[in-house]
């Protein structure tokens, strides 16, 4: 994560505390160096704009600040003090992924402060110590929950026995592909056409190995963790809360990884015109129904190691997660998948606010994995490849559909919050 500058102050006007003698000066600077790290510790944690100009214009307002901030995915404007004596500062933040347990102690900071338990200064370099910590989990587990995430989805897409088994082992090298890409800034950028080109060749490969299986649902199962479907709900919540520029910039944002996953994907197909003629097409035989229940906490669990959640807090992210899928599937058998997908994220909404004011707990702790089940990122996934495949009319009528779940999804948080009022301090 790039180091930003807080102190880059562009307005040079003194406001009226610095003339208050030496002692006021020295805790507004704490006041308002706390807020600014405060701000871009969330943001770098995924914390989308309307939530984290909440937060800091909370935050701002409990230390007696005068304040107003503006978010963007890579950027945080913060102006201080009254207009007549405005002191400005810009923030340049690297967007990274998202990690609940750093959220969380975030979330125990920010109150310490507010409550005065903790002064402004401490706050501060408390922020910096959570930002120093190692990964909660290690790079073994890391990896096997990258495999079981894929095993699982497979089993979600409607494969069988062989594509949870091939889907497993591709999972388990786009874990060891994504270690590597956290240390190697170059296969960082490309990681999601990387990932995308071994899944899709791997499976092509498979296919030669181990006789006819489903080379769309395990390469779909293999990448469910890198489909953007959690970018595109923040961003369209983004834009349902007025949050235009966030909301465009993080769209735009998802749909450049869809487009770098389909060129992987086709580019890792054309490995089939290498190798000797593919077996025969037999019928896909489907895993019981009743292994959706054990697959459903396989993959939620898997998510909250993946998005690094406390142990803790497993359950109840268990709990909203089994909730939201359970209502989003009864709400499309009754009213159809849009309006299913907007029942699931008004119960997962409504679960989390409640966990959250009952336990003190931030809102995203079970809400981003909950969201992670209920998204469509496979939906969109599949109208680029009808697209790609020059079927544009069912890769319209695909990503229609998946524009309407994602409003649904967005109404249905957006309603929860109405329901159930978050916490006071919401990150």
């Amino acid at each position: 994560m790039p180091a930003a500058d807080p102190s880059a102050v562009i307005a040079d006007r003194a406001p009226a505390h610095d003339r208050a003698g030496p002692g006021a000066a020295d805790s507004y600077e704490a006041s308002v160096r706390f807020t600014l790290e405060l701000g871009r510790a969330l943001h770098c944690y995924g914390t989308p704009a309307h939530r984290l100009e909440e937060v800091m214009t909370l935050v701002s307002a409990q230390l007696g600040l005068v304040a107003r901030f503006v978010s963007t995915p890579t950027s945080i404007n913060a102006s201080f003090g009254p207009p007549e004596a405005l002191r400005t500062t810009i923030i340049r933040v690297e967007p990274g992924g998202v990690d609940l347990d750093r959220t969380s102690r975030l979330d125990e900071v920010a109150n310490a402060v507010i409550e005065r338990r903790m002064s402004p200064g401490e706050g501060a370099q408390a922020i910096g110590a959570i930002l120093a910590r190692p990964p909660t989990y290690g790079p073994l587990i890391t990896v096997a929950c990258y495999g079981l995430s894929a095993a699982a989805g497979a089993d979600l897409f409607g494969g069988g026995l062989k594509e949870v088994a091939v889907s497993f082992g591709i999972g388990l090298v786009i874990g060891v592909l994504a270690l590597l890409a956290g240390k190697i800034p170059g296969l960082a950028r490309g990681f999601e056409p990387t990932g995308a080109f071994i899944a899709s060749a791997a499976s092509v490969v498979l296919t030669r190995v181990l006789g006819h299986f489903s080379t769309e649902v395990t390469t779909l199962a293999a990448l469910v963790y890198l489909l953007p479907g959690l970018t595109l709900t923040l961003a369209m919540t983004e834009l349902a809360t007025r949050n235009l520029m966030s909301g465009t910039s993080r769209m735009t944002g998802a749909a450049m990884v869809f487009l770098q996953l389909a060129f992987g994907v086709a580019l890792g197909r054309r490995v089939d015109v290498l190798l000797p003629k593919a077996p025969p097409v037999v019928e896909l035989i489907q895993l019981p129904a009743w292994t959706t229940v054990p697959t459903l906490i396989v993959i939620t669990l898997s998510l909250a190691v993946l998005f690094r959640a406390r142990l803790r807090d497993v359950g109840w992210i268990l709990l909203a997660a089994v909730l939201a899928y359970g209502g989003g599937r009864l709400g499309a058998r009754w009213l159809g998948p849009e309006l299913g997908a907007f029942v699931g994220a008004l119960a997962l909404g409504v679960v989390s606010n409640a966990i959250a004011r009952a336990l003190n707990r931030p809102t995203a702790i079970t809400t981003v994995p909950g969201v992670m089940v209920l998204v469509p990122g496979s939906v969109g996934f599949r109208s680029l490849e009808s697209m790609m495949a020059q079927d544009v009319v069912a890769g319209l009528a695909t990503a229609f559909s998946m524009i309407l779940v994602l409003v649904g999804m967005a109404a249905g948080l957006i309603l929860a919050n109405s329901i159930v009022p978050p916490r006071k301090v919401q990150l």
